[in-house]
């Protein structure tokens, strides 16, 4: 039995960083999940909705992000794109991520040798006009991969309930990774996020093609926005 309830408990003691995700833009696909299987481990089931299985492209800010040593003077920021889908491991859902690409070059390093998640150095800009946002990333580490979006920002949506598909989709806590043959599992822990609705006006995304899927042609199945959370980290403990 998934319990989907439990990730979002926070767990005892001090956490190990600090960040603040802000402007986050969840565009989803429905892709075949006999395509997927392959790119997951095998530790891993796929999570899917109704039988249907998503692959989602986030792209977002990265605010005030430290380690909990660090003053918060010495956190630094930077826009953030990851490609997900969703898992469980002895019924505990959570993310997988396909692939992470950040402005930054510290980061990716920091977090490949401390979290072994696969992230890439890219070049990225985010502009805003009247509700209306332009989002583009290009890959500067690890070959070519694009992605760019233009939203609009929509209405807020009432709380995610449990059970819904947005529910399902937005609210993870759990990440697994697998490193050196072992699998493990970290949380991330923040209030439920605030949802609002969001018009898709233009996508030409690259990046879940990069991750050896088919290329998402078109718009997204579903898209939502969010202006943020505040994000305590807990560090990987093994599964």
């Amino acid at each position: 039995m998934i319990d989907r309830i439990a990730p979002s408990r926070r767990p005892l003691g001090n956490a190990d960083g600090h960040q603040r995700w802000r402007q986050l833009l969840f565009a989803h696909w429905a892709i075949p999940a006999e395509l997927v299987r392959p790119l997951v481990p095998a530790s891993l089931e796929l999570d899917l909705f109704d039988g249907v299985l998503y692959v989602g492209v986030v792209p977002f800010a990265m605010e005030e992000v430290r380690p909990s040593w660090l003053p918060k003077f010495a956190s630094f920021n930077f826009l953030e794109t990851n490609v997900r889908t969703y898992v469980v491991r002895d019924g505990a859902p959570g993310v997988f991520f396909l692939s992470l690409e950040a402005a930054s070059s510290l980061a990716c390093m920091a977090a490949r040798a401390t979290f072994g998640l696969p992230y890439y150095w890219a070049k990225m800009q985010r502009g805003e006009s009247d509700g209306i946002v332009t989002y583009e990333s290009d890959r500067r580490m690890g070959g070519p991969a694009k992605t760019s979006f233009r939203y609009r920002i929509g209405e807020p949506l009432p709380a995610s309930e449990l059970g819904s598909l947005r529910h399902f989709l937005v609210e993870r806590y759990y990440l697994f990774v697998e490193r050196g043959g072992v699998l493990r599992r970290g949380q991330v822990h923040h209030v439920p996020y605030p949802v609002r609705a969001a018009e898709m006006i233009a996508c030409d995304e690259g990046l879940i093609e990069r991750a050896g899927l088919p290329r998402a042609v078109g718009m997204p199945a579903l898209a939502h926005y969010s202006e943020g959370v505040d994000v305590e980290v807990f560090g990987l403990q093994r599964c």
